[in-house]
């Protein structure tokens, strides 16, 4: 019996539709996204593009009437273009402005991110080190009053603790006078948490945080630039930069008043749980047979916590240590809600600056250029904290 040959298809082969139904397809995607991307544009691009030409314009609060759409307001309210005056003046302290130090704020938010961040990460690993040991009673109970720091609204936190630093009443300093009464010590009761302008003790404190924090990371960062696929030559380039501002990091530290270890206390505690939380959810997904392994093998307990356990958490906490470093860094509520920058400017950050430069001077475009160049030292840091941790990496490249 004869079978009868299939009859070709007319379907275009697999991967090969037709001109007109690609560009329907084309068409129908780009309808799906057409909502979303015309709301980004109204909502994101636009203020962006016109943050960026306030840039360039003496922007004052005369201006507020200018509006681009209607022709009738750019004559009479139309700020006068100034070219690259704004960023000049920023850059160069040159603004009729109280305390205003550009370098002074850049080395203190550098100063202020780098400390945090540390003790954020350290803390974090530690406590989630410690609550991921099975002999623990309370794990889950330790676990939801930990995040607590976490979840309660800034403005609160940072009120709280203002009230706890004030100098009569402060529950700080009542705590002392508690530990003076209990172990017979003459701690000072009456300390000025948040506008003495000295260092406390010298600035002997500040030179003890900057050996804790500043020597690990110059070595750790040292090792990392010396390990890199690069000229000896090349390697040697970036070594007065690196000395230049480790010495600036240690004389802002040494000269810190009261007042930034009262913010550095309060963020320190609002910040460690998010890293815990992080590390936890890490320390989870290790595979218990690989402990098992290492300890048939002999391996102590330091040495299963340096081979397996911290390379691991790497691919995790490198991220998260990337984005706390941009939310200490444009920290708003702590500063500005606890001792507003002072005393004296002394723990302004570049965000809370920016604050003040739009809603108590009324500098729009001073303040458009400020935000410029704040991001523009944000992403530096991002793209060097990138390099050297390499955070697009796997833990085994």
């Amino acid at each position: 019996m004869d079978v009868p040959a299939p009859k070709p298809s007319l379907a275009p082969p697999p991967g090969k539709t037709g001109g007109k139904n690609r560009w329907t397809e084309s068409l129908r995607a780009w309808a799906y996204i057409l909502p979303a991307g015309l709301l980004m544009l109204a909502i994101t691009f636009f203020p962006q593009a016109y943050q960026g030409w306030m840039a360039f314009t003496d922007y004052r609060l005369a201006n507020l009437r200018f509006n681009v759409f209607d022709q009738g307001t750019w004559e009479k309210f139309a700020p006068p273009l100034v070219g690259f005056d704004n960023f000049v003046k920023v850059l160069t302290s040159n603004l009729a402005i109280e305390n205003y130090d550009f370098v002074r704020l850049l080395k203190f938010n550098i100063a202020w991110t780098v400390s945090n961040v540390f003790f954020h990460v350290l803390l974090g690993i530690v406590i989630a080190l410690a609550l991921n040991s099975k002999n623990l009673l309370g794990r889950r109970f330790y676990r939801a009053v930990f995040v607590l720091p976490w979840a309660i609204p800034g403005l609160i936190i940072a009120f709280t603790w203002r009230n706890m630093f004030d100098r009569r009443f402060g529950a700080i300093n009542q705590i002392i006078g508690r530990f003076n009464a209990a172990f017979g010590t003459a701690f000072p009761t009456d300390n000025r948490w948040l506008d003495a302008t000295e260092p406390p003790a010298g600035g002997n404190i500040g030179l003890a945080l900057a050996s804790v924090v500043l020597v690990p990371l110059l070595l750790w960062g040292l090792n990392a630039l010396f390990r890199a696929r690069l000229p000896f030559w090349l390697k040697l380039l970036p070594l007065p930069v690196i000395a230049w501002a480790f010495v600036e990091l240690l004389n802002m530290y040494r000269d810190s008043p009261m007042a930034f270890w009262a913010v550095l206390i309060t963020n320190i505690w609002l910040g460690w749980p998010f890293m815990t939380v992080i590390a936890t959810g890490a320390l989870q997904s290790i595979p218990e047979e690989l402990y098992e392994a290492a300890r048939m093998d002999g391996a102590t307990g330091w040495q299963q916590l340096v081979n397996i356990t911290l390379p691991l958490l790497r691919p995790a906490m490198i991220p998260a240590v990337m984005v706390g470093t941009i939310w200490t860094f444009n920290n708003f509520n702590v500063i500005y809600f606890i001792t507003q920058g002072g005393p004296f400017g002394r723990t302004e950050l570049l965000v809370t600056q920016a604050y003040k430069l739009v809603f108590t001077q009324r500098l729009y475009g001073v303040a458009a250029a400020f935000s410029i160049v704040v991001f523009f030292v944000l992403l530096i840091i991002t793209i060097l904290q990138n390099r050297v941790t390499r955070a697009t990496e796997a833990y085994y490249e």
